[in-house]
């Protein structure tokens, strides 16, 4: 009957004979590629060059690099003149483009964008302090139509009522609110006599 070892040792033997019969014919076979080099006359460089050798990574990008450069301009952003090649992350100002055919060179050049294009998209709208469109009657407080309504503003049945008449003129803004009175008259309120 075996044993465990028995059958190791047998395992161990074969394992090393197969290595050998591998050795053995990797042999023959190196053999055989030095007599057809030797017969055609090509050298060690002569296959590293055909087919890249050890650093064939760092020389493909040695070679790609050099012939090509940084590459030119693809894409431009109309609004700041930002180029972008096409290769790599996108930028910003095209990443979320459903068409960048707009923002080729060759393209901008022939249709560059107008300011009623610009105008017409959405989010594209004036930042910063607004003239004001509505106004209390009773405080004199003013609301631009921008953000949350004021609470004056929010209870009108009908805000046309509170528009300021050609509200497309300055109108000094009012700074007064009914939110910062009734704070301090809730605070008031809270303190003890």
């Amino acid at each position: 009957m075996a044993t465990l070892e028995n059958i190791q040792a047998k395992i161990v033997r074969l394992q090393a004979e197969a290595e050998a019969i591998v050795k053995k014919q990797s042999l023959a076979v190196v053999g055989k590629i030095g007599e057809l080099m030797e017969k055609h006359g090509l050298t060690l460089a002569d296959l590293e060059s055909h087919l890249g050798g050890r650093n064939r990574h760092r020389d493909a990008a040695a070679v790609k690099a050099a012939g090509k450069g940084n590459g030119a301009a693809k894409y431009v952003d109309p609004k700041s003149g930002a180029t972008w090649t096409g290769r790599g992350r996108a930028p910003a100002w095209i990443a979320n483009a459903k068409n960048r055919n707009r923002f080729l060179i060759d393209a901008s050049a022939q249709h560059p964008m107008s300011a009623a294009e610009r105008a017409s998209k959405p989010g594209n709208y004036v930042r910063g302090p607004q003239m004001p469109k509505y106004r209390d009657p009773e405080t004199g407080a003013t609301w631009s139509g921008r953000g949350r309504a004021p609470a004056w503003l929010v209870e009108a049945k009908d805000r046309a009522v509170f528009l300021i008449e050609g509200s497309g003129k300055a109108v000094p803004k009012a700074t007064t609110s009914r939110k910062s009175t009734a704070k301090k008259t809730a605070g008031r309120k809270l303190v003890p006599r």
